[in-house]
């Protein structure tokens, strides 16, 4: 009997710290002007003490800002393009003077392209891959010690189910997130025994913009998202902080999703191969 209520009241206290992890907490996102990123911060704003929120566009920024704004909480807005190192190292180095203690380090942002690989524009792809690899890497490269410095942090990074197969069409896009997946699995194993933790999120079909970015001007090719698959947004953001206050290393959104990547992974690669043929 003594056990059950030592056990249990253990239990309360577990699920009591994984609650308040968010609470006055000093987040840094990025990607943070639409989609998943504004609302990572908006979940987020009623909890934590200090938002730095990291975009292309300043206008969208600021807009958000003035809708979260509350007492005690500080809001710093940085406009950056983080394809460009340069921009990413001045972001750090802002991080710096402004001396914020980091403790969530949410890796949002990212670039899709659709089409064909053979026709897509080199510069758009040398974008894709400083944001969606060099920045995510070098961001949490950066921020590291400083996380490791915090009683707890943690460090989320959106990947996708792309990156769980091979898909054509989005070739670079999919290699990018498998990379991201592997990269925060691996530093999880790392990280195991000190304060960080290490989520990454693996979201399906999301009502944002990235559909439409991804879209080629020169060649349009519509996503193909079934409605049946999509997530919403606010969904997908409470599913992946509860992931984070809960510690674990992986959550891909959405009952059905889920299911469809468990039985995609169990499936040889010969079968995948033919449906991939039927994709193209």
């Amino acid at each position: 009997m003594r056990e059950t209520v030592r056990l249990a009241f253990r239990g309360i206290l577990l699920q009591k710290k994984r609650m308040s992890f968010f609470n006055q907490c000093t987040a840094l996102i990025t990607g943070a002007s639409s989609g998943l990123g504004t609302e990572f911060a908006r979940q987020l704003a009623p909890r934590a003490s200090a938002l730095v929120l990291v975009a292309r566009r300043q206008d969208r920024l600021e807009a958000l800002a003035g809708e979260l704004a509350r007492p005690g909480l500080t809001i710093v807005t940085h406009r950056a393009d983080l394809a460009d190192p340069g921009e990413a190292a001045a972001l750090l180095r802002r991080l710096e003077e402004e001396a914020l203690p980091v403790n969530l380090l949410i890796n949002n942002a990212g670039l899709g392209d659709h089409g064909f690989f053979e026709r897509s524009d080199w510069e758009r792809v040398r974008q894709m891959l400083g944001v969606n690899i060099g920045a995510l890497t070098r961001l949490t490269h950066a921020l590291l010690p400083t996380l490791l410095n915090q009683p707890e942090a943690a460090i989320l990074n959106v990947s996708s189910v792309a990156g769980m197969v091979p898909i054509p069409k989005m070739a670079v896009y999919a290699a990018t997130k498998a990379y991201v997946s592997s990269f925060s699995e691996s530093l999880r194993a790392e990280l195991r025994d000190t304060s960080v933790r290490v989520t990454v999120l693996c979201p399906g079909p999301v009502s944002t913009e990235f559909g439409e970015v991804a879209q080629r001007l020169t060649d349009p090719d519509p996503l193909p998202a079934p409605e049946l698959l999509k997530v919403p947004a606010v969904r997908v953001v409470e599913e992946a902080l509860r992931a984070v206050e809960a510690d674990r290393p992986r959550v891909i959104p959405g009952w059905l999703v889920a299911a469809v990547m468990l039985l995609s992974a169990a499936l040889p690669l010969w079968i995948l191969r033919l449906a991939m043929r039927k994709q193209v």
